[in-house]
């Protein structure tokens, strides 16, 4: 397929023509690898792989994407308050939250310590296989310990030995372990049975 079939096929699911259309091509580590330019040069011929994606630009000047209104929320006019004023006020979440506090002050207590499930992380260590529920998604443990993004208490951070996983071992913006992309999990320990957990061979259950 052409750079040029690309396009045709491009245009349909986001409504940019063909002529206003430039294409990049990313890795799956977000990297720039090189321009489309040439519009008869067959995709194969950049060596595309699995996870890399088409960026397009749109370059016709009256489109709604022109100037980066949609990647550029600065452009937007934006309704701002200050602190004082929004406390004056009546009727607003934060007057709602005040007053159910009152009512019910454990409601908004946070039920959790942070010693949450401590205890079932005494015999779960980083390098151990794991079998994780539900699924029985077999892996191996690659962090232990606490994640404030996720919440109190004790994760588990599992490398999954396919990729059944959310991520690459970063969550929220911060990096509790490496592993390749969408073999990541972060899970409660209570979850996750340590022990003789092979990878399985996916031809174990095929029939005779």
């Amino acid at each position: 397929m052409s750079v040029e079939a690309v396009k045709d096929k491009v245009w349909k699911k986001c409504g940019t023509s063909v002529n206003s259309m430039r294409l990049e091509l990313y890795d799956d580590c977000k990297n720039k690898l090189r321009d489309l330019s040439d519009d008869s040069r067959p995709l194969g011929f950049c060596s595309p792989l699995g996870g890399f994606r088409i960026h397009i630009i749109d370059l016709d000047p009256s489109s709604v994407t022109s100037g980066g209104w949609l990647e550029d929320t600065s452009l937007v006019e934006k309704y701002s308050i200050s602190e004082d004023e929004y406390n004056k006020r009546s009727g607003t979440f934060r007057k709602f939250k005040e007053q159910m506090a009152s009512q019910n002050p454990s409601a908004f207590r946070n039920k959790m310590s942070d010693d949450y499930m401590e205890d079932l992380c005494t015999n779960i260590k980083v390098g151990d296989r794991c079998e994780v529920d539900p699924g029985e998604k077999r892996g191996v443990v690659k962090y232990v310990g606490r994640a404030e993004a996720l919440g109190p208490g004790f994760w588990i951070g599992v490398q999954y030995d396919e990729p059944l996983g959310k991520h690459d071992g970063i969550v929220k913006g911060t990096r509790y372990f490496q592993c390749p992309p969408l073999c990541g999990a972060m899970v409660r320990p209570d979850k996750v049975k340590v022990g003789g957990y092979p990878e399985r061979d996916p031809f174990e259950e095929d029939e005779i």
